[in-house]
């Protein structure tokens, strides 16, 4: 992991104003908070991933591409129109047969948001700070993966300086799939490290 560790920069004054904005809505009946959670519910799990799964697609089918990203991400995540702030300086490392990466933000909750939306609450939970450094192979094994002794974890710590996306293995069976139809198959967790990408019965292309 990553030594040098700094928080993120302080809310700008946008996010201070969309936060009492937010607050007073609340307050006087405007809008109510389920609303306000359901909206942060979509860009968590679907708005902001969707741009990351699209990169990962393309980096599944196009050779060079994927060669572009694991040597410049932030230029070739820029080819598809993403970036922006607290999206730059971006690190995208792969999973290989022998290796799973992970992500981790250990002092507080530095995160991708342009391609991966919201952070989780998860992410952003001491536990998982602390825990995914200690005994990330057990941690994966409360979200469902699990990985033989013969595979390597290698936890990758994010910071202000730095953000991780993990590119997942190409699961076996998506021969001859679209962009889209392998993009749907990425979630979020997959490009944090904690899921892999699975190919139901039914979703076969």
């Amino acid at each position: 992991m990553t030594k040098d560790h700094h928080h993120p920069h302080p809310e700008s004054a946008v996010e201070l104003r969309a936060r009492a904005l937010e607050a007073l809505l609340a307050e006087r009946g405007l809008v109510s908070t389920d609303a306000i959670d359901a909206v942060v519910e979509l860009y968590e799990h679907d708005v902001g991933p969707q741009n990351g799964a699209k990169v990962v697609a393309r980096a599944w089918v196009d050779e060079e591409y994927r060669a572009r990203l694991l040597g410049d991400a932030n230029g070739a995540i820029a080819e598809l129109g993403f970036g922006g702030a607290e999206g730059d300086n971006m690190v995208v490392v792969a999973n290989t047969p022998t290796i799973h990466n992970m992500v981790v933000c250990t002092l507080c909750s530095c995160y991708p948001w342009p391609v991966l939306g919201l952070p989780p609450s998860w992410y952003k939970s001491p536990p998982y700070r602390a825990r995914a450094v200690s005994e990330p192979r057990a941690v994966l094994g409360e979200f469902g993966v699990e990985l033989g002794d013969d595979v390597e974890i290698r936890v990758w710590d994010s910071s202000a300086e730095v953000r991780y996306l993990v590119l997942p293995l190409r699961p076996s069976g998506t021969e001859g799939w679209s962009e889209a139809e392998l993009a749907a198959i990425v979630s979020r967790d997959c490009m944090i490290g904690t899921a892999v990408p699975r190919v139901l019965d039914s979703a076969a292309g």
